[in-house]
């Protein structure tokens, strides 16, 4: 090979390389982005997932804690109609009545806002269970109150003898339904706090997987 072929080739080699390094360059340029992009993405549904979860933790740790003193107050006075009841003393009857500032709209938008794609699996089928449970108890809660505000309310003038047979001092049939209606009422509570409970679990420890 003559000394001006040789020269060639390794100008030819220079520019392959210059060439090479550019490119390798880019590439390494192109993949950096891309993994700082990803990371970033990564920060932000992290930090996205920790809010969730958060806001889920305090409604829960709140709902538990509210509910533990109403299921108290509400046990106690189920339990104290049953033993007038049982002891033949014809309790009087007062209206159901059932309130909550439960919303499933709330769920929805904070579900929507990131946490279906985000939260785990197990969480997500957790929230669905105690929404299924809120949902069936506050039905069957409105169905017990209708009932109240049809044969309770409207007769709360009467006397005692129309609730119940004086001579068995037994409930007329027709008002069989509100102890039921105290027990359930005491039923939906004891649900309501074992699925918050599992739920506060699950979220607690999602949360502390993820730090």
């Amino acid at each position: 090979m003559s000394e001006t072929e040789t020269t060639k080739s390794r100008l030819r080699l220079a520019r392959f390389g210059r060439w090479a390094a550019e490119l390798l360059l880019v590439f390494v340029g192109v993949y950096v982005a891309f993994w700082l992009s990803n990371y970033q993405q990564r920060r932000q549904d992290a930090e996205r997932r920790d809010q969730i979860l958060a806001s889920l933790e305090g409604q829960l740790r709140e709902g538990i804690e509210s509910g533990k003193i109403n299921r108290a107050k509400q046990e106690q006075k189920a339990a104290e109609f049953r033993r007038a009841l049982d002891a033949g003393e014809m309790p009087p009857l007062q209206p159901f009545v059932f309130t909550t500032d439960y919303s499933p709209s709330d769920w929805a938008t904070m579900l929507q806002s990131g946490g279906v794609q985000l939260l785990d699996v197990q969480t997500l089928m957790a929230v669905r269970r105690d929404e299924s449970v809120i949902r069936w108890g506050l039905s069957r809660m409105a169905w017990y109150q209708k009932l109240s505000d049809e044969l309770i309310v409207p007769n709360l003038d009467q006397d005692i003898a129309f609730f119940y047979d004086p001579a068995t001092k037994k409930l007329r049939k027709r008002f069989e339904v509100y102890p039921e209606a105290l027990d359930a009422r005491v039923k939906f509570a004891n649900g309501l706090e074992r699925t918050h409970g599992e739920l506060l679990k699950r979220i607690q420890a999602e949360r502390q997987r993820y730090r």
